[in-house]
């Protein structure tokens, strides 16, 4: 009997190749990164996510701008390209294509970090009771607005239904798609083929994705924002990254001062200062 070998079973030695390769090919030619995508979080109908004024959308493509204006006034060998410039949905599947089709060196999605909402009882007045005053109270949803802070995500294991809150709101995007279940094989479904080949996939750029986001962190350190770390996460957008891949969240929104700060020229100016530099150590210390 003819040995049937399926498709999936090629790919799974085909990608196998790949992660044996990359730790290595840096050495065996002359490398340079060439082409870096950047991918403004969320936008068009995905964009629910808001502050007191300003909306994660609205200023992740505008942190996301400057960014690229910034990379291509300072590194003129580098090649910009942009996921969305201006507010339209793009389904993560998508945002991830882009660069791979491009053949991009680096992908960045920059992303506006939020709380979930919680319950509170508030006094809502007083009730007589038996002749008596008694106090009356309402439940109402509130964000905790005293959290700050930076933190980076590279693409790691797990299934959607295991993340925390902040992943599974990230992650949320996929789900406005018509087509959501066919576009992340793999990553929903528990197929145990093609989750060998997204691990296979994560771990190809590992190495070089946390480095990427170790330096990010550093940088927002170094101006004194509030360090959350490096996060090894399982992220849609991340998920068939064919390159160094990391989401970076620049700060919460439901924190009114760091809002006031993302918004502010001078907020923008460090925020992308920070990029930058992250991007200029890392490509010192990968290129040769």
């Amino acid at each position: 009997m003819p040995l049937r070998i399926s498709k999936k079973f090629l790919r799974l030695i085909f990608i196998s190749a790949i992660v044996l390769l990359t730790d290595n090919q840096l050495f065996a030619q002359e490398y340079k990164i060439k082409t870096i995508v950047i991918d403004a979080g969320h936008g068009g109908i995905d964009g629910t996510t808001r502050g007191l004024k300003y909306t994660e959308k609205d200023l992740a493509l505008k942190t996301a701008l400057a960014l690229g204006a910034a990379i291509e006034q300072e590194l003129k060998d580098v090649k910009v390209i942009y996921t969305r410039t201006t507010d339209v949905f793009i389904p993560l599947y998508e945002r991830i294509n882009i660069a791979n089709e491009a053949k991009a060196d680096l992908f960045i999605s920059i992303h506006l970090n939020d709380m979930a909402a919680k319950a509170v009882r508030v006094p809502n007045g007083y009730k007589t009771v038996k002749g008596k005053r008694v106090a009356q109270y309402k439940t109402v949803y509130r964000k905790p607005t005293s959290v700050r802070g930076t933190e980076t995500f590279v693409s790691g294991l797990g299934r959607v239904n295991e993340q925390d809150e902040v992943i599974k709101r990230e992650n949320a995007s996929m789900f406005l798609e018509d087509n959501y279940e066919a576009n992340y094989s793999g990553f929903v479904p528990n197929d145990p083929e093609n989750a060998i080949i997204l691990s296979l996939m994560k771990n190809a750029y590992r190495t070089q994705s946390l480095n990427l986001a170790k330096f990010i962190q550093e940088e927002y350190v170094a101006v004194g924002r509030v360090n959350r770390g490096v996060q090894e996460k399982s992220l849609a957008v991340l998920a068939r990254a064919g390159m160094p891949a990391v989401l970076t969240e620049i700060g919460f929104l439901s924190n009114p001062e760091e809002e006031e700060y993302m918004a502010s020229e001078s907020g923008q100016i460090e925020i992308v200062n920070c990029l930058l530099r992250a991007i200029k150590a890392y490509k010192t210390q990968i290129e040769i």
